[in-house]
């Protein structure tokens, strides 16, 4: 069903019940404005996919209607699914200085840089997109450069809030808009979207100057190397291991293609100061002492191709974890990592290396971009909104911040839980959520993009459970005997060599249901095979594998 043309409609592709992926958008009559386009990674249900982005159906059959990507900040989840996005609808991309370096990152690597028109904001911006003029704020979390943003509509004001939480020490002397949300507030918000990711924890957010004093008081303590893995975004904690460093006298290696990449942009632009002669090249470690010796990588959330993880199972040329070096996780593990954090945890301390892990509370080395509750009450008090979408979330987490706005004054029945595809509708200030858009998952697979459905995910997860079974069969094309075979190769089903009898009994029936069969076509042979030794396995095995006959005329 399409977006009714009179109404001011807002509707989510990605990021309701789910963390990652974000897509949002807010349409009125003929002008459709995108927020974000974000990737997610996939669990072990998706086997081969490498990454999850939003279905753009809609997007593509309005087309015409699309006046501009405003990015809020650049996470993979906000800005990783824009290269993939650009290659179906080229339209122009609004983002921050810092934002906009790391999309080029990727627009550079997908070649289409040249062909995409990227436009520089900063929170003072004031654009008008079709008939909906955009104004910004500037908000503080976990990455430099993050903006929330102001829709003013026929309607009234929608404002979406970004990632955010209040912090007023932040690490970067950077503060949020407090005064202008204040301001935003007191014109009239009629919708507020406002992020969910950490609604269930009470308080305030920690002040992100607490980990850098708990950085410097480790580097001060370190006998050997240190080696510091956090997300390659966070460049203030990547500032606050230069400031360690500089004070320890150390060296800073960079480990992980990300984590070049990223502070490269970052000191290119002005975000990041280094000293001159601080960084050394990976080659380089072994040539000084240890204790002169800062590594910075990637691999925080136990990713196993990351260079943390190499490290740990010194799989990393040229660099090892010895005993009595000092291995830090400045960042807090995103839920579903936790087991590959603590097998790199495990093989890090077998190693003999110092290990300073756990939660933010815990360890004082992370402390959360996102709002607490009080972080999100107070954005609620600023803006007082009539009507609340909480976003950015799993349900249970979208649901908490409901309550949450409704303890500060919101309107019981003015907040809405809606799942991607829903559509609100406001006409003559009056919300109603009633229809839907279609969405879904596109999977990216290599350099594949949505070729990868429901069919093959499922054979997918039928070869990793119980394997597979190749027929092979030499028939006579004229006379459609068997020639000779049938050969049965096992691959991930059972060790041939230990399972000879059931090998040959397989064998015995594909034979006989060959020479039972009346019809000579190809195709029903492989069928009845198909079922015949199905069943015979499963009987026997209680397995499913992949059956495969392959028939060779001759």
């Amino acid at each position: 069903m399409s977006i009714k043309e009179n109404a001011l409609s807002i509707f989510a592709l990605g990021g309701l019940n789910e963390i990652g992926k974000n897509m949002y958008a807010v349409q009125q009559a003929n002008d459709i404005l995108i927020i974000d386009c974000g990737n997610k990674f996939p669990d072990e249900s998706l086997p081969g996919i490498d990454l999850i982005i939003p279905d753009i159906t809609y997007l593509l059959d309005n087309k015409d209607k699309i006046r501009a990507l405003i990015v809020t900040h650049g996470h993979e989840d906000h800005i990783g699914g824009i290269p993939f996005f650009l290659k179906k609808l080229n339209v122009p991309v609004y983002a921050t200085r810092f934002t906009l370096g790391l999309i080029e990152l990727k627009l550079r690597e997908h070649k289409i840089l040249r062909e995409t028109e990227l436009i520089e904001i900063d929170s003072n911006s004031d654009l008008k997109l079709g008939g909906i003029g955009v104004n910004f704020f500037k908000v503080i979390h976990s990455i430099p450069d993050c903006l929330g943003i102001v829709f003013k509509t026929s309607e009234g004001n929608i404002v979406h809030t970004g990632d955010f939480k209040i912090d007023l020490t932040p690490a970067n002397n950077e503060h949020g808009d407090i005064h202008k949300l204040a301001k935003i507030g007191s014109e009239g918000v009629l919708l507020l979207l406002s992020e969910s990711t950490n609604a269930e924890r009470p308080g305030l957010t920690p002040t992100e100057q607490m980990v850098g004093e708990h950085v410097e008081e480790a580097f001060m303590k370190a006998r050997r190397k240190v080696i510091l893995s956090t997300f390659a975004s966070n460049i203030n904690r990547v500032q606050q291991v230069v400031d360690a460093a500089q004070i320890t006298n150390r060296k800073l290696a960079l480990l992980g293609r990300s984590m070049v990449n990223v502070v490269q942009v970052a000191m290119e632009r002005g975000y990041l100061n280094v000293p001159d002669g601080m960084l050394i090249e990976p080659d380089q470690i072994n040539e000084l002492s240890p204790e002169k010796v800062a590594i910075l990588c990637t691999g925080s959330q136990g990713e196993p191709l990351a260079a943390l993880a190499r490290l740990s199972t010194g799989n990393f040329r040229g660099v090892e974890i010895l005993p009595e070096d000092t291995v830090i996780f400045a960042a807090g593990p995103i839920p579903g990592n936790e087991r590959n954090v603590t097998r790199i945890v495990d093989n890090l301390f077998s190693l003999g290396a110092k290990v300073i892990y756990g939660s933010g509370s815990s360890s004082g080395m992370h402390v959360s971009g996102h709002g607490y509750q009080e972080d999100l009450k107070l954005m609620l008090t600023l803006m007082k909104p009539k009507y609340f979408i909480p976003i950015h979330g799993e349900y249970r987490m979208l649901h908490k911040h409901r309550l949450l706005a409704e303890s500060v004054g919101v309107e019981q029945g003015n907040t809405f839980i809606i799942e991607n595809g829903d559509v609100l509708d406001i006409e003559h200030t009056i919300a109603r959520q009633t229809r839907k858009i279609p969405v879904g998952n596109t999977y990216v697979d290599g350099i594949g993009l949505g070729d990868v459905g429901d069919i093959v995910l499922r054979d997918r997860k039928q070869l990793s459970e119980d394997g597979m079974l190749v027929v092979v069969l030499t028939m006579g094309k004229r006379e459609k005997k068997l020639v000779s075979g049938p050969d049965t190769i096992s691959r991930g089903f059972v060790y041939v060599r230990d399972s000879e009898e059931l090998i040959k009994e397989v064998n015995r029936l594909i034979t006989k249901t060959i020479n039972d069969q009346q019809d000579n076509q190809w195709n029903v042979m492989k069928q009845n095979i198909r079922k015949t030794v199905g069943q015979y396995i499963y009987q026997k095995t209680k397995k499913k594998p992949m059956i495969l006959p392959i028939i060779i005329e001759v």
